[in-house]
């Protein structure tokens, strides 16, 4: 990675760490009610901004991207009228690249299941509606997924399976919470679920100061940017 993407990444962990510090401070005071625990630093769904980077689509010398988070982020799906995604680009039309964020900061056992279920589904319906010409006249879209998890004792220790009725598959016996990602994030890649997903993780003490780690080099950072980076080079030649 080059030092101006991994300065830029640091400071998208640093405003994610800060951003759930100041939510957390804010919440609350308008209506006199604070949600419960960490859920206060979560609800005000903006952490993950610093992560846009509209530079790297224009670097790759893509013409006018038009690049929608927050607003105007609903494209249709197949099983469900429209589905919200946390980024889109889209240029004279087209659909180029849909992409999530999502991170997870404790209550790594209820939270799990629900992201893996959301990250298949979110998948499914998008490639479900673009067989049946949803987004027409767009070229194939470019799918992206990135995690942000927090690296804690909770997140990295061994979990045990639960199986009542038939065996888990060997790579997740023993697999802590942050393993799991790992390979959910794999597998979203290899089925063919997204095009590029990144994993990243990060503690509540080095974090604000923009430290974060990559526990596995495909699910890295670059290779991440260098995939979206590629395919807005692949759509300038059709422009």
């Amino acid at each position: 990675m080059n030092e101006d993407l991994k300065q830029k990444l640091k400071e998208a962990i640093a405003r994610f760490w800060q951003s759930r510090e100041t939510q957390a401070q804010k919440q609350g005071t308008k209506t006199g009610v604070r949600d419960a625990g960490a859920r206060a630093a979560v609800t005000g769904g903006s952490q993950m901004d610093g992560f846009v980077e509209r530079d790297l689509l224009e670097e790759s010398g893509l013409d006018k991207p038009l690049i929608f988070c927050e607003r105007y982020v609903e494209i249709p799906g197949w099983f469900r009228p429209e589905k919200k995604w946390d980024l889109l680009v889209v240029v004279d039309g087209c659909l180029i690249a849909a992409i999530e964020f999502k991170s997870q900061v404790g209550s790594f056992g209820n939270n799990y299941n629900n992201w893996t279920e959301e990250a298949v589904g979110s998948g499914t319906d998008l490639w479900a509606a673009y067989r049946e010409g949803a987004f027409k006249p767009s070229a194939r879209p470019w799918l992206g997924y990135v995690m942000l998890l927090e690296e804690a004792p909770e997140s990295t220790r061994p979990v045990r399976a639960q199986e009542p009725h038939f065996k888990v598959f060997e790579e997740f016996r023993s697999a802590s919470y942050a393993k799991r990602y790992e390979i959910l994030l794999t597998k979203l890649v290899r089925e063919r679920l997204y095009d590029a997903t990144c994993f990243l993780m990060s503690n509540s003490i080095d974090g604000p100061k923009g430290y974060y780690k990559e526990p596995a080099l495909e699910l890295s950072f670059s290779n991440f940017v260098a995939s979206l980076t590629a395919k807005a080079m692949a759509c300038k030649k059709t422009q």
